[in-house]
């Protein structure tokens, strides 16, 4: 039984009902390859929509679950988003025990200006004002909606040398989401959690991500015993 406090449910039936959900997807899931602290991100995942084609479909950088972590641990690790939906579905108590903040640019009046004028989408122009700003290094950048968003994110390590601490490249879609995020595994440069195909989403980023907090609180009360 989990020891966290602040990454699980609030009330001891919701923590009975999740950890079942859990178990039910661990018997159900079948064998798999993925690592031991890549599967309780997998598990969340395919919790978060009962789909397990998620138990293959998902792919991690090998070093992509320990830098999410440490990005985490590290306290004051902004998340840029792609869209508002990841920041509202992600628990402001379990990133404020961290330390950590939001962000999202997509409808900024001068992100709008800019993607009219330059005949872009505002999911690019949302990364070019966040990397003009200084929010794209050492990041965990956060996309699950936008596929022009995500290919922007890799040409801005490809060309502009930004290191974000962590890419979660989930964008859903039938024009350009299964491209960008195999665009988006052949960075090695960068750590990544990406889904092969169409399939994504901003339910599953905020998934993935709950999932790392709750991983990192277990490693930050094992290291405080």
């Amino acid at each position: 039984m989990t020891l966290n406090t602040i990454t699980e449910q609030l009330t001891a039936a919701g923590r009975a009902i999740e950890h079942d959900s859990f178990a039910i997807i661990d018997a159900e899931a079948g064998p798999h390859d993925y690592a031991p602290d890549a599967w309780p991100v997998v598990r969340r995942m395919i919790h978060a929509n009962a789909d397990f084609e998620f138990n293959g479909l998902t792919e991690f950088h090998p070093r992509a679950v320990e830098a999410g972590l440490a990005a985490i641990l590290a306290g004051a690790t902004p998340i840029v988003a792609d869209v508002e939906m990841i920041c509202v579905g992600l628990s402001a108590t379990r990133l404020a025990h961290f330390g950590l903040s939001t962000h999202q640019f997509i409808s900024d009046d001068d992100v709008i200006a800019r993607a009219r004028a330059e005949d872009t989408t505002r999911a690019v122009q949302a990364m070019r004002k966040a990397w003009r700003l200084g929010r794209l290094d050492g990041a965990i950048v956060a996309i699950g909606n936008a596929p022009t968003a995500l290919i922007e994110v890799v040409r801005l390590i490809r060309d502009e040398g930004v290191r974000p601490a962590l890419v979660l490249g989930m964008p859903v879609g039938f024009v350009s989401a299964a491209e960008s995020k195999a665009l988006l595994a052949t960075v090695p440069e960068v750590p990544w959690i990406t889904i092969r195909g169409r399939k994504g989403g901003s339910t599953l980023v905020v998934a993935a991500l709950h999932a790392l907090l709750g991983l990192a609180e277990a490693r930050q009360r094992d290291a405080a015993a």
